[in-house]
C-alpha cells in the first residue's frame, strides 16, 4: 500500500487493526461472511488480469519456462553439490510459501473446513484439496509467468531489472499492460488475499485458546490478535516473513501428528462416501 498509494505503514496498520477487531469479535460467521466475498472476487479479477498479460506476452513463455527449470535445478552448475543445493533451496522456498499461501501440509485448514455446514464431510475435504490446486498450480504459476514474460527480469540471472522485488515487482509487471492501474490493483489484491488469511488464522488461534483456557479467554485473545495486526503492518518485511515461517513450522509439528494418526479414518470415510455415490 505504501509503494502503490504512498499510504504510511502506521495508517494502514491502524485501519486494519480496527477492522480486524470488528470482524473477529463477531465470530466465525462474520469471518466467513467477509472472506467468502473477498477472496473469490479478487481471485477472479487477478486471474483474468494475469491471463491477459501472459497472452499478450505469449512469445516470451518458452524462455520463461527455460529460466524456471534452469533456476530450480541449476542445470548450468558444475558438480552435484551445487545441483543439490539448488534443488534444496527450491524445495525450501516452495514449502515456505506453500505453507503460507494455502497452508499446504500444515494440517490447520481442517479447523475451518470442519466448521462448514455440509452433509458430507468428504465433499468439504475435496474442496480443501481444490484450494491448494487453485492457489499453487493456477495462481502461483500465473504470477511467475506474468513476471518472467514482462521483460522486467533478467532470465539468465533472475535479477529484477527495476531494482524492486516481491509484490512491487508483480505490480510493475501488471503496469506493462494496464499502466498505472497495475501496481494499485496488485497492492489491493495482496492486501485482501493476505488479510483473508489473517482472518482465518484468528479462528485457529481462538479455537486453541478456547480448548486450553475456556470460552472466557476468547475475547481477550481476539483483542491481542487485532493489536498484533498493527505490529505486523509496521514490522520489517524480512522479520515478518521469518516469524511467519517459524511459527508455521511450530504449528505444523503437532498438526501433522494428528493428520498421520487420523489418515486411516480419512481413507475409510472417503471409501464409504464413494460407495454411497
Amino acid at each position: 500500500m505504501n509503494a502503490a498509494f504512498h499510504t504510511p505503514y502506521l495508517v494502514t496498520g491502524v485501519a486494519l487493526m480496527v477492522v480486524t477487531a470488528l470482524i473477529v469479535l463477531g465470530g466465525l460467521k462474520r469471518v466467513a461472511a467477509v472472506t467468502e466475498k473477498l477472496v473469490p472476487l479478487m481471485a477472479l479479477f487477478y486471474i483474468v488480469g494475469a491471463v491477459v498479460i501472459v497472452v499478450l506476452h505469449a512469445g516470451n513463455i518458452p524462455a520463461a519456462f527455460r529460466a524456471i527449470f534452469r533456476g530450480a535445478f541449476n542445470l548450468q552448475a558444475a558438480g552435484g553439490g551445487t545441483l543439490g543445493y539448488g534443488i534444496s533451496q527450491s524445495l525450501t522456498w516452495g514449502f515456505k510459501r506453500g505453507a503460507f499461501s494455502n497452508e499446504a501440509g500444515l494440517g490447520s485448514a481442517v479447523m475451518v473446513n470442519s466448521s462448514a455446514n455440509v452433509k458430507e464431510p468428504v465433499q468439504q475435504g475435496m474442496w480443501g484439496v481444490f484450494e491448494i490446486f487453485a492457489d499453487t498450480i493456477v495462481v502461483c504459476t500465473l504470477t511467475a509467468l506474468v513476471v518472467l514474460t514482462s521483460g522486467l527480469v533478467d532470465l539468465d540471472t533472475g535479477a529484477a531489472l527495476t531494482g524492486v522485488e516481491g509484490s512491487a515487482l508483480v505490480g510493475q509487471a501488471f503496469s506493462t499492460v494496464f499502466g498505472a492501474f497495475g501496481p494499485q490493483f496488485i497492492a489491493v489484491s495482496v492486501l485482501l488475499f493476505a488479510y483473508s488469511t489473517t482472518l482465518g488464522w484468528s479462528h485457529y488461534g481462538t479455537r486453541a485458546v478456547v480448548y486450553l483456557l475456556g470460552e472466557r479467554a476468547a475475547a481477550g485473545y481476539k483483542l491481542v490478535f487485532a493489536a498484533m495486526v498493527l505490529v505486523g503492518a509496521v514490522m520489517k518485511l524480512d522479520l515478518a516473513w521469518a516469524l511467519s515461517d517459524t511459527f508455521n513450522g511450530l504449528m505444523m509439528l503437532p498438526n501433522l501428528v494428528g493428520v498421520v494418526g487420523l489418515s486411516g479414518v480419512v481413507v475409510r470415510e472417503t471409501q464409504a462416501y464413494l460407495k454411497r455415490k
